[in-house]
C-alpha cells in the first residue's frame, strides 16, 4: 500500500446508499491504518454521491471543503407527507395532485432560488442540550430548532412524472434538501419528500472523480 504523504490526502469517495459517512471514515480508516482521517460534510445514510475525505495533514482543511458549494441530484414525491421529509419514517398524510401543472411544479422551484431562512428537519443531526435532534424526534418530543440562512442557488425540476418529480439543486453549506422538499411541497399546496438523493458535486470537486470504498488503495 503506497505510504500517505506527509502533506495528507484527499480522497473523493462515491458513498454507497444505506451508509453513514461515519460507516466510511471507519471502513478507510482500518484500510488504510491511520487514525488521522475525517470527512468534509455529512451524507444522510439513505444518501449516495461524492463524498470528500481529508487524511493526514488535510484534515486541517475539512472546515475549508465544508464551506463550498454543493450541487445535488435527486427526486421529490408530491401529495405525500413523511415525518421525516424523506424515506427514514411512513406516509403519514395524502394529498389531491391532480390539479396540479407541469408549468405550476417547476415555477414553484422557482421561487425558492436566493438566499432564504430554512427551518432544518427534526429528524437531523443537529445538537440541542447536548442531544441530537433526531434523537428527540424518534422519541416522539417536539423542539425548537432556530432557521438559519442558507441560499439556494439553481433549483430545476428536471422530469415530472407524478407523483415523482427529478431536481438538480445547486446551494451553500448547511442546507437540507429534506427541508426543500417539506418546503416545496408546502408551496404547491399539496405537501412531497424527498425519495432520492445523489450529491454530484462540491466545489469543483465532482462525483465522476469519485472511487469506491473498496477501490481505495
Amino acid at each position: 500500500m503506497t505510504p500517505i504523504p506527509d502533506e495528507g490526502r484527499v480522497l473523493l469517495i462515491n458513498k454507497p446508499h444505506g451508509w453513514t459517512s461515519f460507516d466510511v471514515v471507519n471502513k478507510l480508516r482500518y484500510k488504510l491504518k491511520i487514525k488521522k482521517i475525517g470527512h468534509a460534510g455529512t451524507l444522510d445514510p439513505l444518501a449516495t454521491g461524492l463524498l470528500i475525505i481529508c487524511v493526514g495533514k488535510m484534515t486541517k482543511r475539512i472546515e475549508e471543503f465544508m464551506g463550498l458549494e454543493k450541487e445535488y441530484t435527486g427526486k421529490f414525491v408530491i401529495g405525500q407527507v413523511t415525518p421525516s421529509h424523506d424515506l427514514e419514517t411512513e406516509v403519514s398524510e395524502r394529498k389531491d395532485i391532480s390539479f396540479l401543472t407541469d408549468e405550476g411544479i417547476r415555477q414553484g422551484a422557482l421561487s425558492f432560488i436566493g438566499k432564504v431562512h430554512q427551518l432544518p428537519p427534526m429528524h437531523s443531526a443537529i445538537k440541542v442540550g447536548g442531544k441530537r435532534a433526531y434523537e428527540f424526534a424518534r422519541q416522539g418530543k417536539e423542539i425548537i430548532l432556530q432557521t438559519r440562512e442558507i441560499e439556494i442557488k439553481e433549483f430545476e425540476i428536471t422530469n415530472i412524472a407524478l407523483p415523482e418529480i427529478s431536481f438538480r439543486i445547486v446551494c451553500s453549506k448547511g442546507t437540507y434538501i429534506r427541508s426543500i422538499a417539506r418546503d416545496y411541497g408546502e408551496a404547491l399546496g399539496v405537501g412531497a419528500y424527498l425519495s432520492e438523493l445523489c450529491r454530484t458535486r462540491i466545489g469543483s470537486y465532482n462525483l465522476t472523480d469519485a472511487v469506491s470504498v473498496d477501490d481505495v488503495q
